[in-house]
């Protein structure tokens, strides 16, 4: 969505092919459907399916992953390198999971996402080959970016993948920190990671691949040796200084209407002193949605990662991101069960309303109609 953008009434955003999840939707969220499954007639089970995002081990997704999904309780799934072959491979696993989607009441696309950024961060062979670093280092940086959105959009829609979890839009404070080692930065400049980034977003989105500017507010200060997926990670900065460099490029991605934001597992002080940021209120529905004027997808970092080691298993883990405003739990540890375990409570928090159901609704509806824009 672009900046100037505000979320309408739900259903001015239909098209006739989204009518009946539209009128649902209203229904629940009028209170005029208390005994009604939900949108479109799903169960709670279903509801919290279209919540999470799947993974599983090695080559093969397993039997219980296609049960989920042909029964319309999964989101979607993530590919990791372990899931990849070749792309000749991978494709035909993908058409055996759209096969699976095909039998299912959910009559939507499913998330087919991988990491796809550029340089060592590569799950599929080939484009994009440039770092983000190296496109920042380039004789033309934003053709090389504009390149590398175009390219990583092909090569995922070649596999039959339709979302990509880039760009990195976070600023890197020093040579070799964490966000630095690998490249993953354009820039410790934010108007050029702002540039950059739209660069590729609007790029990519044009190929046909959902875009997901990562990682809300920004992991650009974090040091060499800290790392959000071993451990507790805090940045303790001014919030002048974390809006000047590390949320600077999203107001750029949100104009070139960004499809998704994920968020990290950092704590910010300035924002929110108790909470990682993907289980903050103050940062999901104040800083990025009102602050930053988005109103697309949210979608959570590794829901396994151990900057979450003190908020319980995976069920409170997704009920907390949840509550907090997140839209997509990515259950990303290579384990089925764990999809279920957050389903299953994303599933009991409806049901017994400890996560409203207007808030469950429109989470879900914001899922649904980004779906319903990819093939």
């Amino acid at each position: 969505m672009n900046a100037t953008w505000r979320e309408p009434h739900i259903m001015s955003l239909v098209t006739p092919g989204r009518a009946v999840l539209a009128l649902a939707a209203v229904a629940v969220l009028a209170g005029t459907a208390a005994a009604a499954p939900g949108p479109a007639g799903l169960t709670p089970q279903q509801l919290a399916g279209q919540r999470v995002i799947y993974s599983y081990p090695g080559l093969t997704p397993p039997d219980t992953l296609l049960q989920r999904i042909r029964a319309g309780e999964a989101a979607g799934v993530i590919f990791f390198g372990e899931n990849v072959q070749s792309s000749q491979q991978i494709a035909g696993v993908v058409q055996q999971l759209r096969t699976a989607a095909a039998q299912s009441p959910v009559h939507r696309p499913l998330l087919l996402m991988t990491d796809q950024e550029g340089g060592k961060v590569r799950r599929l062979p080939g484009e994009p080959v440039l770092s983000e670093k190296q496109v920042g280092q380039a004789a033309d940086p934003e053709a090389a970016a504009r390149a590398a959105g175009t390219g990583a959009g092909e090569n995922l829609k070649s596999v039959g993948m339709n979302v990509n979890l880039s760009p990195v839009l976070d600023v890197y404070r020093q040579e070799g920190n964490f966000i630095d080692q690998f490249g993953r930065s354009y820039s410790n400049d934010p108007g050029t990671v702002s540039k950059l980034g739209y660069d590729f977003i609007t790029s990519q989105q044009a190929a046909g691949a959902a875009a997901t500017a990562k990682h809300f507010p920004g992991l650009g200060a974090v040091p060499a040796g800290a790392n959000t997926d071993v451990g507790p990670v805090t940045l303790n900065m001014p919030l002048s200084e974390l809006r000047a460099k590390d949320e600077a490029p999203y107001p750029a991605a949100v104009g070139a209407w960004v499809n998704l934001v994920m968020l990290s597992w950092a704590v910010y002080p300035a924002l929110d002193a108790s909470r990682p940021a993907g289980l903050s209120p103050t940062v999901v529905q104040q800083e990025l949605r009102q602050h930053n004027n988005f109103h697309g997808v949210t979608i959570t970092d590794a829901l396994e990662a151990g900057a979450l080691k003190d908020y319980g298993a995976t069920g409170n883990r997704a009920t907390l991101a949840a509550k907090a405003g997140m839209d997509l739990i990515l259950a990303s540890a290579r384990d089925v069960q764990q999809g279920d375990d957050a389903v299953a409570a994303l599933a009991a928090g409806l049901t017994d309303g400890s996560l409203p159901r207007a808030d469950f609704t429109a989470a879900v509806y914001r899922i649904s109609s980004l779906r319903g824009q990819l093939h």
